[in-house]
Parts: structure tokens; sequence; C-alpha cells
């Protein structure tokens, strides 16, 4: 539509033979009709009809890997709900979206409830590196068991498919490498770490048993020590350290005798 004025416009600039007056306005179409005003600022979305277009809320969307999650998501076409309450996660991370008819940013915390229509529900909201989840480990622990309630009764509410991302922290200090998932794990409940190790074990238990008692449609995925970009610097683990400590040209810290191992993925 906004060509299609543009081309009107100049046709009867050029036809119409309109008084050299006009010529300021005729200067005003063209800078807001101008070629870059037609430019696309999103990244390239697939198109998808209403059958196979989903709804899909992304909790701790604004975070790290949540952020690569709703890209992945709208350029395959979806309609996707950001809701992040900005602990650890960032607007900026998921603001060249911002905009797009297919995508909304809400701010809230998952430990209140959230009343949306979704088809689809993936439930990323929890700080993951140590300094952030201890830094309250209270508020750590109702994120990842609060907040899975209340995911799973509104994926109950409105039939939607619920997938959690669990942790390889549910196995704690592990006696098994690498470890399966017949494997139990070896953990402290009061240790340092365990508002997220035992937060992300309750969550667990939370799903299946909605999906045993209630039939809700569950999905875990225990992920493992993730890196890439929009990583904080200040994350706490064995990459950004590593990364960090180099570029500030200070010796690299190794734990231990060095001789332990990690499963890495990149995001």
């Amino acid at each position: 539509m906004m060509k299609l004025l543009f081309a009107l416009a100049l046709i009867a600039y050029i036809a119409l033979d309109i008084d050299l007056i006009c010529f300021p306005l005729i200067n005003l179409l063209f800078l807001f009709f101008s070629p870059s005003s037609f430019s696309q600022k999103y990244p390239p979305v697939k198109f998808l009809s209403e059958k196979d277009r989903k709804r899909i809320l992304i909790t701790g969307g604004a975070g790290f890997v949540g952020s690569h999650l709703t890209d992945k998501l709208m350029m395959d076409g979806h309609e996707v709900t950001v809701v992040d309450n900005f602990f650890t996660g960032r607007k900026r991370n998921v603001e060249h979206w911002i905009g797009h008819e297919n995508f909304e940013l809400i701010n809230h915390d998952v430990v209140e409830p959230l009343y949306i229509e979704v088809d689809q529900i993936y439930h990323l909201a929890s700080p993951a590196s140590p300094p952030n989840y201890m830094y309250n480990p209270i508020k750590t622990l109702k994120t990842n068991t609060i907040g899975t309630l209340n995911m799973l009764g509104l994926a109950k509410r409105v039939g939607a498919r619920l997938l959690l991302a669990s942790t390889s922290e549910v196995y704690g200090d592990p006696e098994v490498h690498p470890q399966n998932e017949e494997y139990w794990g070896h953990v402290n409940p009061i240790g340092p770490r365990a508002c997220y190790d035992e937060g992300k074990r309750v969550a667990e238990t939370m799903c299946y048993a909605y999906m045993k008692q209630e039939g809700v449609e569950v999905r875990v995925a225990r992920i493992f020590n993730t890196f890439g970009s929009r990583m904080h610097m200040n994350d706490g683990r064995v990459v950004s350290n590593f990364i960090l400590q180099a570029l500030q040209g200070e010796p690299l810290t190794v734990y231990g005798s060095g001789s332990q191992t990690r499963a890495f993925q990149y995001v």
C-alpha cells in the first residue's frame, strides 16, 4: 500500500504538472516513502499456515538459552510470547523481535500465576549459573518449584505440551561418568548448590506427576554446560571464565586436579 501511494504521488507530480510550490510536499513523500522505509528490520521469518502455526510461550525467553530458542521458533514462523522477570535475562537479547506481529514480550515472574492461551510451553525460567542461583537461593527454589507448578497448571488448563529445561545438576556430584538417564545422581540436599540441584529435581518430579495423574504432555531436557553468544561475561562457569581470564592476560584457573571432565554443547 505504501509503495502504491508513493507511485501515485510521483505520477501526479509528473503528469499533472503540479505547481513547484508543492515541491516540499513531494520531498516529504520521498522521505516518508523512501526505499529504506520498506526495508525489513526483522530476521527472515518463514510463513506458516494457521493450521501449522503454534502459539508458544517461553518462560525465561530473554535469557541466554531462551533467547536463542526464541529466535529459532520465530524464524520457523510461530507466534511466540516471551515471559521474563529480567533477573538474569536481558531485553536486548530479544529486542530485534519487538514490534513483530508474531512476538510479544511480557515482564512477569513465573512465581505468580499467568493466564494465557497457548499450544506449547517451553519452561526455561531460572538462573542457571552458580553466582546467580546462589545469590538468592530461596528465589531460585521458588522459581523452580512454584514457577514450574504454575506452568504445569497452565498446561493442564489449556491442553498445552510443556517442555522443562532441566539440568545436569540433577546428578549433583556424580560418581558415574558420563551420566546416563538411568543414573539417579549423588546429591547433597543441603549443599551450597542444592537450591538449584534440588529445585530442578522437584521440577522434574512434578512434571511426571502431572503427566501420570492429570494427563499433561511433558518433556524434560537435562541441559549440560552450554556456551555461545549472549553468555554473561561473569557467568561463573569454565568457558566464560577461561575466555575472560585469557582476554585479561591472567592465568587460567583450574579447580582440583584438572583431570575432571565436562560435557559441553554450543547454544
